[in-house]
């Protein structure tokens, strides 16, 4: 990763565009109907350090030297700087943004090919539905109460990993605000009421090649709580799990411990590298643990 792609907040926030032209207002477009301050900058007005005090991100647009001193005057009032079209003077780029509201996906290239990254962003665009946005304010609507009721962050996961499909998120899609913070409350309720939920454990096979895994077996790595990491894991599966799901070695990664595991709701991914052992499946089995096994794609 040459690059790390951060969201900075909006709301409240600053942002100054300096410079005329197409390449300055496409960058002042990138935030229509946002809750920033957009404050715009012509001629010396931006080679004041003055004009940048208190913004969060700094848009420059012109010819090398207005972008030289324009980025010196944001650099010495501590803010960060993209100039358009010259990522040598930038401190970041910007990327092609796929915009939901609440759900914002982003494309880079760190620079380097701003035409690839739209097009990539074409192909990713249409598969984000108009209405997750909505679900995510759903979510946002509720965070705090899902907090205070559901403590435990595995079990709080298990819970809202579930409400993403439930008549409440379908709900939001549609548009449906009060229908959707009624079903969640509903659903909320019945989850502190009842029982902790199980997880399982699923095998998912290792060796690859990365591009042979199901779809399935891909969603449940980036769904894991915790991870069971062999030796001879190839990097490119190994790459589809959580980042922040626990791991755990082979020989961690007894019966025992997985049972445990499940019983308190976590949701385990073994990766394997050769057949599960049947023992270890039977242990699994009898103690009542929902067991699935996605060791390879149709017809490899």
């Amino acid at each position: 990763m040459d690059a790390f792609p951060a969201f900075f907040p909006l709301a409240g926030r600053k942002v100054v565009v300096a410079g005329t032209g197409e390449a300055a207002e496409a960058k002042a477009r990138l935030f229509d109907g946002s809750p920033a301050t957009l404050v715009r900058l012509e001629g010396p007005d931006a080679f004041l350090p003055g004009a940048y005090a208190g913004a969060s991100l700094a848009f420059i647009a012109g010819d090398e030297l207005f972008a030289q001193a324009a980025a010196a005057a944001a650099r010495a009032a501590r803010v960060l700087v993209n100039v358009v079209d010259k990522p040598a003077l930038s401190d970041f780029h910007t990327p092609a943004v796929i915009d939901r509201g609440e759900v914002v996906a982003a494309v880079g290239t760190a620079g380097s090919a701003p035409m690839l990254a739209s097009l990539l962003r074409n192909a990713i665009e249409s598969r984000v539905p108009e209405g997750s946005g909505r679900v995510a304010a759903l979510l946002r609507r509720h965070q705090d109460a899902v907090r205070a009721a559901i403590p435990d962050l595995p079990l709080r996961r298990s819970f809202l990993r579930d409400a993403l499909s439930s008549p409440a998120a379908e709900a939001a899609m549609a548009g449906e605000v009060d229908k959707a913070d009624r079903l969640f409350v509903e659903s909320l309720d019945a989850f502190g009421s009842g029982e902790a939920p199980g997880g399982r454990v699923r095998f998912v096979a290792g060796r690859g090649p990365a591009d042979l895994i199901t779809l399935r077996a891909g969603r449940v790595l980036a769904e894991t709580d915790v991870l069971v990491v062999p030796e001879g894991v190839e990097p490119g599966i190994l790459a589809m799990a959580r980042r922040d799901a626990g791991r755990l070695t082979e020989a961690e990664a007894t019966p025992e411990a997985l049972i445990a595991l499940v019983r308190g709701g976590r949701q385990v991914v073994r990766l394997v590298v050769a057949p599960p052992s049947p023992e270890d499946l039977r242990a699994l089995v009898e103690a009542g643990i929902e067991v699935e096994v996605l060791l390879a794609a149709p017809g490899t």
